[in-house]
This record gives C-alpha cells, structure tokens and sequence, in this order.
C-alpha cells in the first residue's frame, strides 16, 4: 500500500523524457521546448533599429555604384543575393573590381555604424 502511494505522489518530470513527437514523428522532450524559447523582445528591437540604421547608412554614405552593389550582394531591398562573378556580368566590370568596390562599401557601411 505504501509503494503505491509513493508511487502516485512521485510526479517527478525529467527534461530528456519523451513528451510527444513533433510534426516528422521525432521524439520531443521538455528540454526541446525549453531551449526552444523565441528571442527576447530586447533583442528582437535591437535587431530591428540596427537594421534601419544600416538602411540609413546605405543611403547616405555609398555612392551609387557601391549601394547598387552591396543591394545585389547581400539581397537588400528586395534583391535576391547574387555572386560578385553575377554582379560583374551584370554591370560588365570584372570580379575582382566588384570585390573592391564592396570591400570599400562594407569599410564604409562599418566606420558610419559605430560612429552611431
């Protein structure tokens, strides 16, 4: 009588038991859903100020050839990301300009972030 007791008062929960399976019907336990917290609202405005700050920065200090050139590179605006070999094709200046001139850019895009 008593181990049954002990046994219903005993509702121990531990992080790697199996608590359900996700959508593909691999096994999910408590640890999952616990690492797998959103990120912090903090956070999540800081990411988003830095990022209008960067739009900034883009409009203001790169000339037009550096804007157009970082825009197609990293996908901003609504660009898809090319390579520096598609961007050269593209404009009809070689790679390694490309690559210079985004260099220079991101040296640019750096130097006006942390001056704030």
């Amino acid at each position: 009588m008593m181990l049954r007791n002990g046994k219903r008062q005993a509702k121990e929960v531990y992080l790697y038991e199996p608590i359900g399976s996700d959508k593909e019907g691999h096994e999910i336990n408590l640890l999952d859903i616990i690492e797998s917290a959103d990120m912090d609202i903090v956070d999540e405005l800081e990411l988003q100020g830095n990022i209008k700050r960067l739009y900034t920065l883009v409009d203001k200090v790169l000339t037009k050839r550096e804007r157009q050139i970082i825009e197609m590179r990293y996908g901003l605006n609504a660009n898809n990301e090319v390579t520096q070999r598609e961007i050269a094709n593209i404009i009809g200046i070689s790679r390694s300009y490309v690559s210079r001139i985004e260099k220079k850019a991101l040296k640019k895009l750096r130097e006006g972030f942390e001056k704030g």
